[in-house]
């Protein structure tokens, strides 16, 4: 674990355990790979999109201050949190943009499904329920496709992130992108991931 990594784990416990001024020295540690996931998120959008990766990040963050803490137990824990709630400011961005109409049967890769562009807004929102319904079911899975196509991780950082192998990742990884394509193309899902 590299320096600044285990500092970053530690001023987390300490925040979770209240203590204000620990949130204070985390952000300018964090606020480099909050902005590099932000603009991974939004690196396939138009040009001319109005929302930016530093109000993404911004976004995300109020979030994340404001919500009960939970125990972290490490910084890849912190990055799979943050890149749900990055998510969650997409999908209430398109909520907000008039995007409620359902892709009622629309066949998408789940990299596609990720872009925000106006046509795949209501994809992103079919993919939002598909990785709720997922979390419920099986919520390692859905933190392993968030970290992968969310977050833009590797296969070897989201295995250490998730502290998995790489095989066990990339198996489960192939898992849930079939779960999710089922669920996202009208074909049903099982009832397990």
């Amino acid at each position: 674990m590299s320096p600044e990594s285990h500092d970053v784990t530690r001023l987390l416990v300490q925040w979770s355990r209240g203590d204000q001024s620990a949130l204070e020295r985390l952000t300018p540690l964090v606020y480099r790979e909050l902005h590099k996931l932000a603009s991974h998120y939004l690196s396939r959008e138009r040009r001319d999109h109005t929302l930016q990766p530093t109000a993404l990040v911004h976004e995300a963050y109020i979030r994340l201050i404001e919500a009960d803490q939970p125990d972290w137990d490490s910084r890849g824990h912190f990055y799979a949190i943050a890149a749900r709630l990055m998510r969650q400011v997409l999908v209430d961005y398109a909520r907000k943009h008039g995007a409620a109409k359902r892709a009622g049967g629309v066949k998408v890769a789940i990299e596609e499904a990720t872009v925000v562009a106006p046509d795949r807004l209501a994809v992103l929102l079919s993919l939002d329920e598909a990785l709720t319904a997922l979390y419920a079911i099986d919520p390692r899975k859905s933190r392993i496709i968030e970290l992968r196509y969310f977050a833009g991780m590797r296969a070897d950082e989201t295995a250490k992130a998730m502290n998995l192998s790489v095989a066990t990742a990339r198996r489960e990884l192939r898992m849930a992108e079939a779960w999710l394509h089922r669920a996202i193309s009208g074909k049903g899902t099982a009832r397990e991931a």
